[in-house]
């Protein structure tokens, strides 16, 4: 009988420690590393930057630190907005860095080579960056490691450019910025000014990081065109922005739209230079009681309320950790199903979905800059004009041009 309760108790630790073993899932290199490839000091160090490093912390902490019983680490890298750059260091992270997937990526021309070398070593990519809006990366470059978090270039154009073609500004003109992300953001707007009845008079494109937009802002001023659509972000939408104010573009009669801004860039330039500015955006810290308690804890450490870049990046590597949880593991096609078959329901996104397109589609909402008057408080910049629903923000899937949607 001692034998039999013996081997009882014996068969019932062994249980306990698969069990655990099981309750731990498989985790790669006893650790699980995400890497953030962003621009650290460019154009987009303050819409992304170590703002988005912050987030991703503030992800981990909220996670719990560990998951399957494994810590979790981030490191980062500065990428210059170079894909030679990008594309090297996430190689190298891949193969010798034990990073299990790389995040934020920052541009459209560096996402798409990151994402080359995540489809070629089976490692997730997970865009949510500023200016890595390009909506190739949900149509000829989409691929079934990446997704694609906080906005596209076609959502951008859908919410703001036809609101404001339908509110009268049924003529524009183009400055944008002279790479793949300005490019998209351009052609995306000018194609549905054209559908609500408006035409494009012209564009001009700069390079990025111009300090001096004088002789930009001036063509587009002789193009007396009622709408200047700025299709670039970060510091450049800044420059331009100050330009325009500097030369009396509003005051002669022609609005201003930014086509990419975040609140970083209202803060930037002010109220008195942005008020009644419309745009597109996917997360405003002053939504409701949850996005303001996670913003203030974000503020207390970043002396800056958060950007929508910053917010998806919480919510990109927030998703990604639940998913290895559920999963059991890091293995990257098994977390890519979950992610996939997992709502996405944190400050950022209710009930978001990852679609077969790797778009992570969500509300989007119209915002327009208040007046200093109308401002009650700090960074109390923005209203809320409309709320647009996933499928109205979201190029639908019948559009796409992924081959990964079957049709």
């Amino acid at each position: 009988m001692k034998h039999i309760c013996r081997a009882l108790l014996a068969g019932v630790g062994l249980l306990a420690l698969t069990g655990g073993a099981m309750a731990q899932g498989k985790v790669s290199d006893d650790v699980v590393k995400i890497g953030l490839l962003l621009d650290m000091t460019g154009p987009y160090a303050d819409s992304g930057g170590p703002g988005s490093v912050l987030a991703a912390r503030m992800a981990i902490e909220d996670f719990g630190g560990t998951v399957l019983g494994k810590p979790i680490e981030i490191i980062y890298a500065d990428h210059q907005n170079k894909p030679d750059i990008a594309s090297a260091r996430a190689r190298e992270w891949f193969d010798t860095g034990k990073v299990d997937a790389i995040t934020d990526v920052a541009a459209s021309a560096t996402a798409i080579a990151v994402v080359d070398v995540g489809k070629a070593k089976n490692k997730p990519v997970l865009i949510a960056a500023a200016a890595g809006g390009s909506s190739r990366l949900t149509n000829e470059d989409c691929s079934p490691i990446s997704i694609h978090w906080t906005y596209n270039t076609q959502t951008l154009a859908k919410v703001a450019a036809n609101a404001i073609t339908k509110t009268g500004g049924d003529s524009w003109f183009f400055v944008s910025a002279d790479y793949t992300f300005g490019h998209s953001l351009e052609q995306d707007t000018a194609a549905l000014v054209k559908a609500a009845g408006g035409k494009v008079m012209g564009a001009v494109r700069h390079p990025l990081g111009t300090a001096d937009f004088s002789s930009y802002i001036l063509q587009a001023q002789a193009s007396k065109a009622k709408v200047i659509g700025l299709a670039n972000s970060g510091s450049d939408t800044v420059n331009a922005v100050k330009a325009a104010h500097e030369f009396g573009v509003v005051a002669a009669g022609q609005s201003i739209a930014g086509l990419l801004m975040y609140i970083s860039d209202v803060h930037a330039l002010g109220l008195e230079t942005t008020q009644g500015m419309l745009y597109a955006d996917g997360f405003y810290w002053d939504r409701n009681d949850e996005t303001r308690a996670w913003a203030k804890r974000f503020f207390e450490r970043h002396k800056r309320m958060p950007t929508a870049a910053q917010a998806g990046e919480y919510s990109a590597v927030m998703h990604y950790l639940k998913a290895v949880q559920a999963a059991g593991t890091d293995s990257t096609d098994e977390v890519m199903a979950k992610m996939r078959e997992m709502p996405v329901n944190d400050i950022f996104a209710k009930d978001g979905k990852v679609r077969a397109d790797g778009a992570m589609v969500h509300p989007m909402y119209l915002v327009q800059v208040k007046k200093p008057s109308e401002s009650k408080y700090p960074w109390d910049y923005l209203t809320i004009k409309q709320e647009v629903s996933a499928e109205e923000a979201f190029q639908p899937l019948s559009e796409s041009r992924c081959s990964l949607v079957k049709k």
